[in-house]
């Protein structure tokens, strides 16, 4: 058993760009980072037959990465039909505007700040271009506007950052809220029991070949954590930054700014359910 194999959700090793299933390919953006990991993933979604393509999550404002991704299509015969957006953050929507420009495409999100075109995106929705079809799964918890893409017929999911080909992701308070982000979890954990999902396709890091392993790994985590927040509270640590240094201590202090979001996500929860 390779050492991938034993980590959480089964991540794929070797080279992140390229195809990942029958129809995703992954075009890396060059925007590494302690917060990006290897830099945004940009997915290229479409039939294998077919002459068009869904772009999700163009990412950073970055004409050399827009225009690698336009490339990539093109090279599979394929024109760019529509690009949509997982959430705001923007390392994975700042480019929207300018890749709309570029392949005179609409933008849906669910945020309308973000949509360029009068189509938005919501729960229930099936996007279908080209033959290809994908549903539309609310998740919010890392944002409010948080959305996965379902891809029934690659058992895959496209999971912007709710779940991370790589480590945990972070519930950005004020904005992203605990409990919704364990009712996302749990949504998510039902595609895998009911729909057949086995393959995440994330944000950010390699793609997951056991889908319900990361889930379940993202819950059980939350939950560790919740209780170490809990812990720390009641030991007298009141603030998220005393919280912080406590419960994330063997982490790298680079990463404290966005546990102290999480935290501050925690604490809410907490408080919410009468547990401090």
């Amino acid at each position: 058993m390779s050492e991938a194999a034993t980590l959480p959700g089964q991540p794929r090793g070797g080279v992140l760009s390229g195809p990942a299933t029958t129809r995703t390919v992954n075009v890396l953006a060059p925007n590494a980072s302690a917060m990006t990991l290897d830099g945004t993933n940009t997915w290229i979604v479409a039939e294998p037959d077919s002459d068009l393509a869904v772009v999700i999550d163009p990412g950073p404002l970055d004409d050399g990465h827009l225009q690698t991704v336009i490339d990539s299509a093109e090279r599979a015969g394929r024109r760019i039909a529509l690009t949509l957006l997982t959430h705001g953050h923007p390392d994975h929507a700042e480019g929207a505007a300018r890749f709309a420009e570029l392949t005179r495409t609409k933008v849906r999100a669910l945020d309308p700040a973000l949509r360029l075109g009068d189509e938005g995106l919501s729960t229930g929705d099936v996007i279908t271009v080209g033959g290809l079809e994908m549903h539309v799964v609310p998740t919010p918890g890392h944002t409010a506007d948080s959305l996965s893409f379902h891809l029934p017929a690659d058992r895959a999911v496209l999971t912007g950052d709710t779940i991370l080909g790589r480590g945990t992701t972070v519930v950005a308070h004020p904005d992203g809220r605990l409990g919704d982000y364990l009712d996302s979890l749990r949504r998510l954990r039902s595609l895998t029991v009911d729909d057949g999902v086995h393959t995440v396709l994330p944000g950010h890091g390699p793609v997951l070949d056991d889908a319900q392993g990361a889930v379940e790994f993202y819950l059980a985590h939350r939950a560790h954590r919740l209780a170490q927040v809990e812990t720390a509270v009641e030991a007298g640590h009141r603030t998220a930054s005393e919280v912080v240094a406590q419960v994330y201590a063997d982490v790298d202090r680079t990463l404290w700014p966005a546990a102290e979001l999480s935290v501050l996500a925690q604490l809410e929860y907490l408080g919410e359910h009468g547990l401090i």
